[in-house]
């Protein structure tokens, strides 16, 4: 499959903005993406959530770290042309595989998906990072929300269990999680239809309202590093875990589980 071109000009807005739209970019994937997610809601791996909250409706599941055992993930996270737009945007030679993840909103489920930075969950540090989020369906209001330039604040925001609502770890490195909407922040957001795909870096603020549609929200999530991209501890078990990596801080994500995609001789 030919690479997708990705423009100077949606390079220059990732920097900038730490998010970006591009249409199309997993419109070839949209059969086994949506193969896959039913695969997957049908058998649900360890870290499977329905992120149940007293006084919501409707279901939201989401699960993570589930491209080796299904295979219809498995056959597009190693797509190049992936590759070659994450390497653009992140501006790095070396893309490698971080984690896939699905977040599935049926009719009528009212939960937003809390505002959060990605970062501050994971065990990896750096400024080479990009995650696309590609809806199946055509979405509007449950559409991916991003806060410009937020991949660029001093202090990350505080992590948070989405069903709880409590802080993932000790809150003393972190600040609050702001209110973007009181706060007049600006919020980035497209309609999109399937296929389409939010690029936003790890460290950009994002969130999604409920989706109230009489049709489901289904997306599938494909996170990747770069050359800069490197092993941290932090204040408490990370998520996702990867539980026994043996990994040091300083030292790169493990190739035997964590595959490089692109730039494998650098």
């Amino acid at each position: 499959m030919p690479a997708r071109p990705v423009s100077p000009d949606q390079v220059a807005q990732y920097q900038r903005d730490g998010a970006v739209l591009i249409r199309g970019l997993f419109a070839d994937h949209l059969d086994a993406l949506r193969a896959g997610v039913a695969r997957n809601m049908e058998a649900p791996g360890p870290y499977a959530s329905t992120n149940e909250r007293a006084g919501e409706t409707g279901l939201f599941f989401d699960d993570y770290c589930n491209w080796q055992r299904i295979p219809e993930f498995a056959r597009v996270v190693r797509d190049p042309a992936l590759a070659e737009v994450a390497g653009a945007l992140m501006q790095s030679e070396r893309v490698q595989l971080f984690h896939d993840h699905v977040l599935v909103k049926e009719p009528g489920t009212s939960m937003a998906t809390p505002w959060h930075q990605d970062g501050p969950y994971y065990f990896v540090e750096g400024r080479q990072t990009v995650s696309f989020w590609s809806p199946l369906d055509p979405v509007t209001e449950a559409t991916l929300r991003c806060v410009a330039g937020s991949h660029l604040w001093e202090k990350p925001v505080l992590p948070t269990r989405w069903a709880k609502g409590d802080a993932f770890f000790d809150p003393a490195p972190y600040r609050p999680v702001p209110d973007p909407e009181a706060e007049g922040m600006e919020i980035l957001e497209w309609e999109m239809a399937p296929g389409d795909a939010v690029a936003f870096h790890y460290g950009t603020l994002h969130g999604a309202r409920g989706n109230r549609a009489e049709t489901r929200r289904r997306a599938f999530s494909l996170r990747l590093v770069g050359e800069d991209a490197r092993y941290v501890e932090r204040p408490g078990p990370t998520s996702p875990p990867f539980p026994g990596h043996g990994m040091v801080p300083g030292a790169r994500l493990r190739e035997d589980w964590f595959p490089v995609l692109r730039g494998g001789e650098a």
